[in-house]
């Protein structure tokens, strides 16, 4: 066995048992949350009689933005709470939440009990993001933390591939609700994990401050970071890169539903592999959660490679590099109706994904000051929040108005003076393209087109783009009269 293999091997087994139960918990917890999230533009937007619960793009654009940036900001107050009553009680708390909020996300269907449900999983989550990662930073120590956080978020997106690829069996097969109860069995799981398996790790203790008091802290201490003004442009600027990443997640799904004729792909993949066909298409389609897929796949196979290349370049070099090639990735896949560029853009966005996310991690622990890298990287969530925050403009509002088929649609009939039905509970949304396509004189690949050519509802690519160019120009800008005068001061002290 070669020196490099017993030091890899031995690196393995130095990692402690709460490090494993840790990534366990993360794979679990990854795939019930993905299990969910990835599918939940299209069901909440679908058909009534499909299973969805007919919202508008306006609706499913706040839920699928304002809560998880909700999400994303309480961990500033979740981490004092587990500070203050243990991990494992935290944990507890956490997974006893998920499992109910879960569980009742596929019973309500009214917006705002799914808003308040959705917002309880989202307050779980927010007590279990914290934890997870603390577990792991103390469970590892110089010698192996690379290693052992690059297994933990390896982690990540397995459970964030097996949980979206378990939903769209499930609900083809038995309907939406179950794909809540899977989340809600696979939480269950990490119930068990962390009342069998788990042991408390030495915390520091923090009897002496209150809550009150730790939470105020908490707060001053981003109040203090965010005023270097380093950081504090860069966080503005990682805004633009986090709004059109979440264009993955929470508009291209329904955008492939909506206009992208994937049947070729589904014939291609069938004639291929039958079984694997079959799992992933639908009515002949190949079903739009797939190709979110394409993503996290990507990761998991290529993020080693993407790093290795990453290392040999500046940090903002790599970060503005990774920008372009994801504005473009990202752009191709709502350009056309054609599906192989919708594959060939989220693959060329993953590339771009997997050399700008890390660069950004590691690029604020090298502006960070000699003793407040901690500090420093506290405020990794507050773009990731604020991206939420403005993609449910995106995914929303603008959806709605230039790109939604049904809204399109509807223009497209009143325009013609063809009297229709409201879309209801008892009249869904794919009755009225079926009542709309006999009165047009049309099929649904024919009344597809003749939306697509009126209204171009590609046209969004224009603001998505036009997000990821201001953010790439912003960050070049930065580069030119922030980082490198520093850089080149540093080298003149040397």
């Amino acid at each position: 066995m070669s020196t490099e293999k017993k030091s890899f091997i031995g690196t393995l087994t130095s990692f402690k048992k709460t490090f494993w139960v840790a990534s366990a918990m993360e794979l679990f917890e990854r795939w019930a949350w993905y299990g969910i999230f990835t599918l939940l533009a299209i069901y909440l937007v679908g058909s009534t009689d499909e299973g969805g619960l007919g919202f508008t793009h306006t609706e499913k654009g706040q839920l699928m933005g304002f809560i998880p940036a909700i999400l994303y900001l309480l961990p500033l107050f979740t981490g004092v709470i587990a500070d203050k009553i243990g991990y494992k009680l935290s944990l507890i708390i956490a997974y006893v939440m998920l499992i109910i909020g879960y569980y009742l996300m596929g019973e309500v269907t009214s917006y705002w009990s799914v808003f308040f449900v959705f917002l309880f999983v989202a307050l779980g989550a927010a007590l279990f993001k914290p934890v997870a990662s603390a577990i792991v930073t103390k469970s590892t120590d110089e010698s192996n933390s690379t290693l052992g956080f690059g297994i933990f978020y390896m982690m990540v997106n397995i459970g964030g591939f097996i949980g979206p690829a378990m939903s769209s069996g499930l609900r083809s097969t038995y309907g939406w609700k179950l794909i809540f109860i899977q989340a809600a069995i696979v939480i269950g799981i990490n119930l068990l994990i962390v009342i069998f398996f788990f042991k408390e790790p030495y915390r520091e203790e923090t009897s002496k401050e209150t809550f009150g008091e730790a939470v105020s802290n908490s707060f001053k201490k981003i109040i203090e970071a965010v005023k270097d003004v380093r950081l504090s442009v860069l966080l503005i600027i990682m805004v633009g890169f986090w709004t059109m990443f979440n264009q993955l997640f929470n508009t291209l799904p329904n955008f492939i539903e909506d206009w992208i004729d994937s049947s070729v792909l589904s014939t291609t993949i069938t004639d291929f592999w039958p079984w694997l066909g079959n799992v992933m298409s639908d009515g002949g389609q190949i079903k739009p959660e797939w190709f979110t897929q394409i993503d996290a796949l990507m990761i998991v196979f290529l993020q080693i490679f993407v790093s290795f290349f990453v290392l040999k370049m500046r940090h903002v070099t790599a970060m503005v590099r990774g920008f372009i090639i994801a504005t473009v990735g990202i752009g191709l896949t709502f350009y056309t109706q054609n599906v192989w560029f919708t594959v060939i853009g989220t693959v060329i966005f993953a590339i771009g994904e997997m050399a700008t996310n890390p660069t950004f991690s590691s690029f604020i622990a090298i502006i960070s000051p000699k003793g407040k890298e901690a500090l420093y990287q506290g405020t990794y969530f507050l773009p990731v929040a604020a991206g939420n925050f403005f993609t449910a403009f995106v995914s929303g509002n603008l959806y709605e108005a230039w790109s939604d088929k049904l809204s399109l649609l509807k223009t497209e009939m009143t325009t013609r003076g063809i009297e229709m039905p409201e879309v209801t509970a008892d009249f869904s949304k794919n009755q009225y393209y079926e009542l709309a396509a006999q009165k047009l004189g049309m099929n649904q690949s024919d009344m597809t087109a003749l939306l697509w050519n009126n209204y171009s509802p590609n046209k969004i690519w224009i603001v998505i783009v036009g997000i990821g160019v201001v953010t790439i120009l912003a960050l070049a800008i930065y580069d030119k009269l922030v980082i490198k005068p520093k850089e080149a001061a540093a080298k003149a002290t040397n």
